[in-house]
């Protein structure tokens, strides 16, 4: 079983930056591809970046450019760092692990954290 939490959410101007962490549990962490989600008032899930267990990485195309997703095996934490905020960002983020990477983008992940919300003023 692995638990994730999320954190570095808040709020921020349009232009600014935050970044993002999910830390994990267990000592496999290593082993799972890790993802984000988001979720905006009124509208679905929606996949924003994801990163292989070899650090292959994956973006929304409305993200690319803007947002990097890396990870800190030492540290079993992953991180999006989240750059040009828009208040198009606005939703709550979702930190997601599983054992395949095209699971993980598919929102189909193993594993899932609570959210943490970022919110973007104009």
């Amino acid at each position: 079983q692995v638990q994730l939490v999320e954190s570095g959410g808040g709020l921020v101007q349009a232009g600014g930056s935050l970044r993002l962490s999910c830390a994990a549990s267990g000592r496999t962490f290593s082993s799972y591809a890790m993802g984000w989600f988001r979720q905006a008032p009124g509208k679905e899930r929606e996949f924003v970046a994801a990163i292989s267990r070899y650090s292959t990485t994956n973006y929304a195309d409305s993200v690319k450019g803007r947002f990097t997703i890396s990870r800190n095996n030492a540290k079993n934490t992953a991180y999006l760092q989240m750059n040009s905020l828009k208040p198009e960002d606005t939703a709550v983020y979702y930190c997601t692990a599983g054992t395949f990477t095209q699971a993980v983008m598919s929102g189909t992940g193993d594993y899932w954290g609570q959210g943490t919300q970022v919110t973007v003023s104009s």
